[in-house]
Formats: structure tokens, sequence, C-alpha cells
């Protein structure tokens, strides 16, 4: 328990270095585009494969499990665009984030810290974690949205595909279902929630990353370690915000 309340105090006052105004604004966006790039952009294609297929998947299994005379057809569409939106595209794909893109920040700044890079800054009067750490969590704030829609995108693109090839069901009952009892505020829920957990992935891949001491074995603890408190605290976090914005 002490260690833990000892943990979350260095974060937070890690947090408060972090959140200051940047010393220089136009280094600031160009480490910011840089980390859009890295972060956001080159994890596209895993976001558009994974929920591809698991659109695919989801589609299968709920056409199997409750193919019967009394539910509806279109049902299978209306469940699978709601498990979509509500958990998959939102929840599911930042826990696979979180061991991609966090364990990439807790490794980088970890190799920072450990070959002293990080010294250097604040011998030169950089606030290193303002310089490091902030444009990394902003970037992926930023981007997560675009990762969101293009989950759901491919994920219903998936479970058109296996209606129309593997002729699961026909693709204008799915249709159906998909534009059934639609609510815009699923989305933007989806959303919300995704913003939150970036800043979550980011700043505790940081601080693991940032807290590394040693040598390159201490690097890799604090990449695992980032992935496994990131990923819980995305999980405590979404039970959280469902239950303030749903109820």
């Amino acid at each position: 328990m002490t260690s833990l309340l000892e943990k979350l105090g260095r974060y937070t006052l890690l947090m408060q270095k972090v959140f200051t105004r940047p010393q220089k604004w136009n280094v600031f966006f160009r480490q910011f585009f840089t980390e859009m790039s890295k972060l956001g952009v080159n994890s596209i294609w895993i976001v558009i494969i994974i929920s591809f297929f698991i659109g695919a998947v989801i589609v299968v299994q709920i056409k199997l499990n409750i193919d019967s005379p009394f539910m509806p057809r279109y049902t299978v569409g209306y469940v699978s665009r709601e498990i979509l939106i509500l958990e998959f595209s939102s929840t599911i794909m930042c826990l696979i984030l979180a061991g991609k893109v966090g364990s990439n920040i807790a490794s980088e700044i970890g190799t920072m810290q450990v070959t002293e890079q990080i010294d250097a800054l604040e011998i030169m009067g950089v606030n290193s974690a303002n310089y490091i750490i902030l444009p990394k969590i902003t970037a992926l704030m930023a981007f997560i949205p675009v990762l969101v829609v293009l989950s759901m995108v491919f994920g219903v693109i998936g479970g058109f595909s296996v209606c129309i090839i593997g002729q699961i069901m026909p693709a204008d009952t799915f249709q159906y279902g998909l534009q059934s009892f639609f609510k815009e505020f699923y989305v933007w829920y989806a959303i919300i929630k995704t913003i939150v957990f970036a800043f979550i992935i980011a700043s505790v891949a940081s601080f693991y990353g940032y807290s590394a001491r040693g040598g390159s074995l201490d690097v890799g603890k604090a990449s695992t370690d980032s992935v496994v408190m990131s990923s819980i605290l995305v999980l405590v976090s979404d039970l959280l915000i469902t239950q303030l914005m749903m109820s």
C-alpha cells in the first residue's frame, strides 16, 4: 500500500512538471506532429486488421448463437453494431494499443533515462518532462478518435464481408439491423472514453519510462509494468465512465 501511494505521489508530481507551458511552441508542435505520426498513424494498420476480422467473427458468433425463429434476423446487425461501438472499438482496441503504444513510450523514455539523455536535458535547463512527455500525451489524445472511428468502420465492413462472402445472412438484413434504433450518443460516448484511455496509456507509460533506473533489464521491466498498469486502469476507468455517462 505504501509503495502504491508513493508511486501515485511521484506520478502526480511528474504530471505537474509535464503540464506546464512549453518553453518553445515551435519545438512543441514539431514534436507533437512527430509523435502523432509515430504513435497514431503507425497504429492504423493494426487497428484496421484487428477490427475487420473481429467484426466478421462477432457477426458469425451472434448469428450462430441467436439463430431462433423467435428472434428477428436483423438482430444480428443490431447487436454487432452495439458491441463494436460500445466496447470493442473503444475499450478493447485501447487495451491493444496499451500493449503497442504504451510499451513503445515506456521503452523509449526508459532508454533515454538510463543513457542519461534526460539528465543532459535537465543540465541544459530544459524541463525534460514537459519536452518529452507532453507531446506524446497530447498527440495520442488528439489522434485516438480517428483510430476509434476507423475501428468502427472496418468492424462493420468485416461484418458485411462475412455476410456476402460467407453467406451467413442476407447483407440487406444485416444493414437494416445496423441502422435500427441507432443512437448517435453512443458514438460520442465511445470517443470520450477513448480520449480518457489515451491519457491513461500515454501518461502511465511515460511515468514508468521516466522512473526507470539501471540498465536494459530495468527498461524492459518498466515497459512491462506500464502495459499491465495502464490496462488495469483502462478497465477501471471504463467501468466508472460507463456508470457516469450511461446511467
